[in-house]
């Protein structure tokens, strides 16, 4: 098996690392759809910041392209597209088909497909599979094979690599699956765990990131009990984790392209199959809220301190979807914004490490390069390093309001957080 080359398909936040990650050992294909990004890895640069210039180079044997012919010859098939929803919460499975289509166009007899973007149970087989069957004429577990391997991929962690988190495998045949564990074994020092099979591979994803939601949920939760009490949630969340199980969640906008999608993607499954979530949709709403509710609960500030809300200059502190990293993606700092804009404020953001092009693009805001006024109010939203320093009252007046989100400044500093 070491000598089968490897086609990644999709160059992202996941795509990248593991393409890296087995270009140390063996022959990979990079395959990706955009030809700024293949220009830019070619010249060493990643823009997720996942993976630096001396990693790119270490990768000997990595190669990039945008073209499907040169992807023909390999053996084994990676998928680390993205799997979004649309604005109907919905799966959005047209990039996952999309690279289905095109592997299909170069299958052979004996090829793995290998799929590890995130999906709801029988994704892979019910929905990716017959793709990969009508571009190709071939035969599933006949004359091809599948397999799925979740990516646990962390944005912006610098600790928890993609070597050293432990990873779930899982083929279409047993022996399949042994090869595919075997394949990752080899990049993975934190080890493996085989599935029994693709959908509990699949489920065992999707639930991580829904355990997570809901977990979040609870926490926004009793911060909105909290408030009507008058107590500090963070306060409250220091006290009870002295006991040594106290889960250590804190509450937030739950945004990414994880956490507040996968879901998703197990409620849409399980009310095809004539079942109603409750729990999880539950958390969804509330965790979709947030936003609202805490650029309400700075607009109240803003008023009782005399502000006129309408004529009010509000500063953002980040716009990506968590801290030390420059991705964009589902961001929910975007729903603090369009409610402050509702009430006829426009807020001027300031973000280090997203990048203004795709702001502009995704969100139609144009970002300050850096602050140089004063402010009737500023609002941290993502907790980046540089604003651990920020220079409070450089930027306000006497009546400002300072909102503090992720509860990172003095709390004396500071009139709202979470």
């Amino acid at each position: 098996m070491a000598d089968k080359k490897i086609a990644v398909i999709g160059l992202g936040y996941v795509g990248l690392p593991l393409a890296v990650a087995f270009g140390r050992t063996r022959e990979v294909i990079g395959f990706d759809v955009k030809q700024e990004r293949i220009n830019d890895l070619k010249a060493g640069k990643d823009h997720t910041l996942e993976i630096s210039t001396t990693e790119l180079a270490e990768a000997k044997q990595l190669h990039f392209t945008n073209k499907i012919e040169e992807i023909a010859d390999a053996s084994i098939y990676i998928v680390t597209v993205p799997t979004p929803v649309t604005k109907y919460k919905k799966p959005d499975l047209r990039p996952l088909k999309s690279a289905s289509e095109t592997i299909g166009k170069v299958l052979k007899k004996g090829d793995i497909v290998i799929y590890e973007s995130t999906v709801y149970p029988g994704c892979t087989e019910e929905d990716c599979v017959p793709v990969l069957e009508r571009e190709s004429g071939l035969k599933y577990k006949l004359d091809f094979f599948c397999g799925y391997s979740p990516e646990r991929i962390n944005p912006g962690d610098k600790k928890h690599r993609i070597w050293d988190i432990k990873k779930v495998t899982s083929g279409s045949t047993e022996a399949i699956g042994k090869e595919v564990d075997a394949l990752y074994r080899e990049i993975i020092t934190a080890g493996t765990h085989m599935a029994s099979s693709i959908k509990v591979a699949e489920a065992a994803k999707v639930i991580e990131n829904a355990q997570r939601d809901l977990n979040i949920a609870f926490v926004n939760e009793l911060s909105l009990i909290f408030e009507k009490m008058g107590i500090d949630t963070l306060e409250v969340l220091e006290s009870a984790a002295t006991k040594w199980n106290f889960l250590p969640f804190k509450p937030g906008l739950v945004g990414g392209h994880c956490i507040g999608v996968d879901p998703y993607y197990l409620t849409y499954k399980a009310e095809s199959l004539g079942y109603n979530p409750q729990v999880i949709l539950s958390g969804r709403r509330i965790n979709d809220n947030m936003g609202i509710h805490v650029a309400n609960r700075m607009v109240k500030l803003l008023i009782q301190k005399g502000n006129n809300v309408a004529q009010a200059n509000v500063l953002i502190l980040g716009i990506t979807f968590k801290e030390n990293c420059p991705d964009i993606r589902n961001s929910k700092v975007i729903d603090v914004i369009r409610e402050l804009q509702s009430f006829g404020i426009s807020p001027q953001v300031y973000d280090p490490h997203a990048s203004a092009e795709e702001v502009k693009h995704e969100y139609a805001i144009d970002m300050i390069s850096k602050p140089t006024e004063k402010y009737e109010a500023i609002f941290l939203a993502v907790a980046h390093t540089e604003f651990l320093d920020f220079n409070i009252k450089e930027h306000t007046h006497k009546s400002s309001v300072i909102f503090d989100l992720k509860g990172i400044w003095d709390r004396s500093l500071v009139d709202d957080r979470l």
